[in-house]
C-alpha cells in the first residue's frame, strides 16, 4: 500500500461510524487520575501562618521546589498552596514521558541556545539522574521505566530531518518494523539515551508525600487570591486565610501568574488523548510493539504514544487548541473533534489494532511560551521567584526549574541563573481580543507547513526571526 504524502490531516480518513464506535464506551475522564489509589484531599488553609518560604502551586514545579527547598536547607518553613488538588493539572494529566532534553529538541535549542547547547545538555542529563535518585531515596511507586524513545518518518521530508539531526542509525523496513510496524512509517531512529516513562500523578503524590515526610506544610484547595509586599515581606491571601512568607515561589504552570507583567509570556493550550483498553500479547505483535519504547512522529503537529504497565496505548497530541479568551476551565478537557481526529489517526497508524477500543478521552492544559520552553526569574526586590513556559515538556524539567528559582531566591550564581532561559523572557503573547486570531493565524501555518512537506510559510520565517515557534 502507497504512504501517503501527508500522513496526517485534519480531515477523517477511516469510516466515522468506526471511529465513533472505538470511543464509545470511553470515560470521559484522565486514566492517571481515575485511580483508587488518589489520595483524600488535604486541609485547606483555615488560619494565618507564617513561613520562609511560600510555594504557590502543587503540581510537579512546586512539590520539587519545596522538596529542594527543605533539602538545602531542613529548617526552613516551608508551606505549599495548591488552589485545587495536587497533580490535578498538567503534572497528572499528561503522557508521563521523562526527557532529560531542556531544549524541546534539538532544533529549537540550536534557535534559542546555540552558545549553551553543551551546557543545557550535561545539565538536563545530571537532572535526569536526580529524578530517577529522588524517586527511589524516597520509594515513590511511579512506575518509573527507562526505556528509549523512537522516532519516526511518516513523510519524505521528514526522513532527512532524521538524518540532520541524528547521528545514529536511522532505520527502516525490518529494522523498523521490528521495533513498531506502520503502513505509515518510512524510517526512525531509536535514541536510548535519557528518556524514561512514570505514572504522571502516582509521581505528584509520591512527590507531596515526600514533601510532607520532610516537613513541607501542604494546603489544597487554597487558591491564592493575590500577594503583595509588606514590611519587606509576602502576604500571601487566599478566602480563608494568609501566609506572611520571606519569599515566594511561583509554580502555578499557565494559570495566569500572581506577578501581572508576567502574564504576557505564556498561554494556555489544550493537548488532547486517548487511552486504548488493555491490549493483549498477539495484537501487540500484530503491530511489532513488543518493546517498551515510547514513539513520537516528526510533523509540526506530531503525535506521541506509549504503553503503560499493563499495556495499553496511549495516543496523545496533533492538535494544540487555544480556546477563545484564554481561560483555564473543566469544560475544556473535553473536545470531541479532536477525540475523532486521534482515533482516525491511531487507526491510520495501527490499521491491525481496527478491533482495539479507548477506555478514557480527556485534556489538559499546557502553559506555552513562544520559546517552547521554560523561563525563570525573580522579582525586583528580591522576594519572589517564578518559572513557566514549559511547553508540555515539564515532567522533568520542572525539577530543573526547582532548582534554578532556589538559586535565584538565594542570590546564588550557578550555572542555571547564569543561562539565558534565567536572564530574559520570551517574545511575549498579545493579550485579547487578539490572542485569539494570532494564534489561530499561527496554527494554520504550521499546519500548511506540514501540508508542503515541512516548507515553512513567510510567517512562520518572520515569526523565527523573533524568537517565536508554536508546535503542538
Amino acid at each position: 500500500m502507497a504512504i501517503p504524502t501527508v500522513a496526517y490531516g485534519h480531515d477523517l480518513r477511516n469510516d466515522l461510524a468506526e471511529i465513533r464506535d472505538s470511543l464509545a464506551g470511553a470515560k470521559r475522564a484522565c486514566f492517571w487520575l481515575d485511580d483508587d489509589r488518589r489520595p483524600v484531599p488535604r486541609q485547606s488553609l483555615a488560619e494565618d501562618i507564617c513561613a520562609d518560604l511560600v510555594v504557590v502551586g502543587g503540581g510537579y514545579c512546586g512539590l520539587w521546589t519545596a522538596i529542594i527547598a527543605k533539602e538545602r536547607d531542613p529548617d526552613r518553613q516551608v508551606v505549599l498552596l495548591e488552589g485545587d488538588r495536587v497533580g490535578g493539572a498538567a503534572s497528572g494529566r499528561n503522557g508521563g514521558f521523562v526527557e532529560a532534553d531542556l531544549t524541546h529538541g534539538p532544533e529549537n535549542g540550536r534557535l534559542h541556545f546555540a552558545a549553551e547547547l553543551d551546557v543545557l545538555d550535561r545539565l538536563g542529563q545530571e537532572n535526569f539522574s536526580a529524578i530517577e535518585d529522588a524517586i527511589d531515596r524516597y520509594g515513590i511507586d511511579a512506575s518509573w521505566e527507562r526505556a528509549p524513545m523512537l522516532t519516526v518518518a511518516t513523510e519524505p521530508h521528514q526522513v532527512e530531518a532524521l538524518h540532520a539531526d541524528n547521528e545514529g542509525q536511522i532505520l527502516r523496513g525490518d529494522a523498523l518494523s521490528v521495533l513498531a510496524d506502520s503502513p505509515l512509517y518510512r524510517a526512525g531512529i531509536l535514541e536510548e539515551r535519557g528518556h524514561a516513562y512514570v505514572n504522571p500523578a502516582r509521581l505528584a503524590w509520591g512527590l507531596a508525600d515526600a514533601a510532607e515526610s520532610l516537613g513541607v506544610e501542604i494546603h489544597e484547595n487554597s487558591p491564592v487570591l493575590s500577594m503583595r509586599l509588606a514590611d519587606g515581606r509576602r502576604r500571601v491571601r487566599t478566602a480563608t486565610a494568609e501566609v506572611n512568607a520571606a519569599s515566594v515561589v511561583l509554580a502555578t504552570n499557565g494559570y495566569p501568574s500572581l506577578l501581572p507583567h508576567l502574564r504576557f509570556f505564556t498561554v494556555p493550550i489544550y493537548d488532547y488523548v486517548l487511552m486504548t483498553e488493555p491490549l493483549t500479547p498477539a495484537q501487540l505483535r500484530s503491530i511489532g510493539w513488543t518493546g517498551r519504547h515510547g514513539i513520537t512522529d516528526s510533523g509540526r503537529e506530531f503525535h506521541y504514544y506509549r504503553k503503560t504497565d499493563d499495556d495499553r496505548i496511549l495516543f496523545g497530541g496533533y492538535d494544540a487548541v487555544y480556546h477563545r479568551g484564554g481561560r483555564v476551565r473543566a469544560e475544556h478537557d473535553q473536545r470531541d473533534e479532536t477525540f475523532e481526529r486521534l482515533a482516525d489517526h491511531f487507526l491510520s497508524t495501527f490499521p491491525q489494532l481496527d478491533d482495539v477500543r479507548f477506555s478514557h478521552r480527556w485534556g489538559g492544559m499546557i502553559d506555552m511560551s513562544t520559546r517552547l520552553v521554560a523561563h525563570h526569574g525573580r522579582s525586583r526586590d528580591g522576594t519572589v521567584a517564578y518559572s513557566a513556559g514549559y511547553t508540555g515538556l515539564g515532567v522533568a524539567a520542572t525539577r530543573f526549574g526547582a532548582e534554578t528559582v532556589l538559586d535565584l531566591l538565594d542570590g546564588d550564581d550557578t550555572e542555571r541563573t547564569r543561562l539565558r532561559m534565567s536572564r530574559s523572557l520570551p517574545f511575549p503573547i498579545p493579550p485579547e481580543p487578539f490572542a485569539n486570531p494570532v494564534i489561530q493565524i499561527m496554527r494554520r501555518a504550521v499546519a500548511k507547513s506540514d501540508a508542503r512537506e515541512g516548507r515553512d510559510g513567510a510567517l512562520l520565517r518572520l515569526a523565527g526571526l523573533f524568537g517565536i515557534g508554536f508546535d503542538s
